[in-house]
């Protein structure tokens, strides 16, 4: 009855954690350098892996055939290749934890890099964050592959893998290990959470080495002016960007999924293979309308938090990267989806913020970046840590709760699923995003157990026990008989289906057919125990004894108990009373309203009666 099940078969896992952090980190920065050379060589004709925005480039209306020839290629490594390379990264990654055991195939690990590097270097306008998220679940999971291990472990290295890449991509390795256990996990224990963490620390730790030498951005990777903290009608603002970053979650995800529905319908005319293809096409003409809009982004995501971005300019950031993005996505190129999710959050505090006094817009952009990542994610408190250590300002934390919270409720009530679970869902699979204490491990047996239990003795004939449980009596419901010996200790159990059978051996008695070593349960212990051991036991019905005298019988406990408690926890939250009411006090005397459970009133007592 400890507060946790982990046990110290963690610890051989750790050192896999931190090997996963070190190769999940150099993967990651080796993608953002393939990034980075893809898109000097395209738009600028130039050797260099410095990661840049294709939004300097001179090239004119011939850009559009970049992310056209990107695509291309992106269509024929899914083909040929792996289709799984197909997507952002994170919905195939929870796939591979819900379907397969937590196994991926390790060509993924190879491809996705690649796919992601020639789908955002040719002006993607996608985050390597999914890629790298998806790729180091890849190396967690051939990893955990290389090793015995149970599909739990290999969840917790996947996760691990994936929360490495994020924390090297951009430097947040609290905010990675928060995403892994709020969306990919799924569990909030130890036994995974403690991986995830090692993993996410080490590949920080990883990137700052690399920070020191100047080949990445040291934290935080997005520098902003100080401020004061935000007080008064910042917090209306925040609540009001808020509930505008929730509807956007909203917009977001059904523009991906229209997008998605469009391409579908061209199945049986034209290959999927060519549908990123068709996605190059627009993501190119929405480079001509605004070169902003293509990449990776960070860099319009830095001059949306400096406040650097007009009205006009951010409504038309938000309006083409939402049309290529969701479009482009919706056919299929591999890319990731929170970089954009910042940008055009971002866009929409910022366009918001200009009409809000008191804080800069910048600050604006920085309380919508949190809000559009909490509503599109689901995962607000992710958002939140975040949006911290991605510029450390702590003077605004109050302001992305407020946001978060706001735009991860209003999400959460107009949309059924969030942008990644609505893909699995469209695969055939359900994930429940609400995690809780399961009933069973609040409710002890004693207090469901059946105490009124019918008992035999070993010397009684199958049939005579037959005859004496009248049909649809309570006793022949009981399924489980305990047997007793002359001095009512318990020495076995038969079974109802053995009593069932007696007709044809009318002979037999129940010390012939009874189980000597039944099982038992304690009356102290909680339901989940009994029920894994249940499980473990292949039977329904289980005995409960003494703890301090196993021979004594208190009762019997059976799978029907275990929803009995099911049922209670739907009463704790299904049944509505008043339980405390007010009093309208009128001078000295109080107007009560009348209590069906109070004394009749021959009964009730008086202040005069003493």
């Amino acid at each position: 009855m400890g507060d946790f099940t982990m046990t110290r078969d963690v610890l051989v896992l750790v050192p896999l954690a931190i090997v996963i952090g070190v190769i999940g980190a150099g993967v990651s920065l080796a993608l953002l350098d393939m990034i980075g050379f893809v898109t000097n060589l395209l738009y600028y004709q130039r050797l260099s892996v410095h990661l840049v925005s294709p939004y300097a480039n001179t090239l004119g209306p011939i850009a559009v055939l970049i992310p056209i020839g990107g695509g291309l290629i992106v269509g024929l490594m899914a083909r040929f290749g792996s289709e799984q390379i197909r997507g952002h990264g994170i919905p195939e990654a929870m796939e591979r934890i819900l379907i397969n055991g937590s196994r991926v195939d390790p060509r993924l690990a190879v491809l996705k890099p690649i796919s992601s590097a020639i789908s955002i270097g040719s002006g993607g306008p996608f985050g390597a964050e999914g890629p790298i998220i998806l790729t180091g679940g890849a190396i967690g999971s051939i990893i955990g592959q290389l090793f015995p291990l149970t599909a739990v472990q290999r969840r917790s290295l996947l996760v691990a893998g994936a929360a490495a890449g994020m924390s090297a991509v951009f430097g947040t390795p609290v905010a990675a290990t928060l995403f892994g256990v709020e969306l990919l996990a799924f569990e909030l224990r130890p036994r995974s959470m403690v991986l995830i963490g090692v993993a996410a620390a080490t590949a920080d730790a990883i990137r700052m080495a690399f920070a020191s030498s100047h080949l990445v951005t040291p934290q935080p990777i997005f520098v902003i002016p100080s401020h004061a903290p935000l007080a008064g009608f910042d917090i209306l603002g925040a609540a009001v960007i808020g509930i505008a970053c929730g509807l956007a979650a909203w917009l977001l995800t059904k523009a991906v999924y229209l997008w998605e529905d469009l391409f579908k319908k061209l199945t049986g005319h034209l290959h999927w293979m060519w549908w990123p293809t068709i996605g190059g096409a627009l993501i190119g003409l929405g480079g001509l309308v605004d070169p902003r809009a293509l990449g990776v982004g960070y860099d319009t995501i830095h001059a949306e938090l400096l406040g650097q971005l007009s009205v006009a300019a951010l409504s038309l950031l938000f309006l083409v990267k939402l049309i290529i993005w969701s479009g482009a996505l919706g056919g299929g190129t591999s890319g990731g989806i929170l970089a954009p999710i910042l940008i055009m959050g971002a866009a929409v505090g910022g366009v918001v913020g200009h009409i809000l006094p008191g804080a800069s817009p910048g600050e604006w952009a920085l309380i919508g970046l949190a809000g559009a990542l909490g509503g599109v994610t689901r995962s607000p408190f992710t958002a939140i840590v975040f949006a911290f250590e991605l510029t450390y300002d702590q003077h605004i934390l109050l302001a992305l709760l407020i946001a978060a919270t706001l735009a991860h409720l209003v999400s959460v009530l107009v949309l059924k699923r969030s942008i990644l679970t609505e893909k699995v869902a469209r695969r055939g699979f359900h994930v429940m995003r609400e995690y809780s204490v399961d009933p069973l491990e609040a409710t002890f047996v004693r207090e469901m157990m059946q105490t009124s239990v019918v008992t035999v003795e070993p010397a009684t004939r199958l049939i005579d026990l037959y005859t004496s449980l009248p049909e649809g009596s309570p006793e022949r419901k009981q399924r489980l008989y305990p047997v007793l010996d002359e001095k009512s200790q318990l020495v076995g159990s038969v079974a109802w289906s053995l009593v069932l059978a007696a007709k044809d051996a009318p002979q037999q008695c129940v010390s012939d057919v009874m189980l000597s070593s039944p099982v038992t349960a304690y009356p102290d212990e909680i339901l989940r125990a009994v029920a894994d051991r249940m499980v473990r036991r292949a039977v329904g019905v289980v005995i409960v004894v003494n703890r301090d005298d196993p021979s004594r019988i208190e009762g019997l406990v059976n799978q029907f108990d275990m929803l009995a408690a099911r049922e209670k926890l739907l009463v704790e939250e299904r049944h509505v009373e008043r339980v405390l009411s007010l009093r309208r006090v009128v001078g000295r005397r109080a107007s009560v309203q009348p209590n069906p459970l109070a004394q009749p009133a021959s009964e009730a007592r008086h202040p005069g009666d003493d």
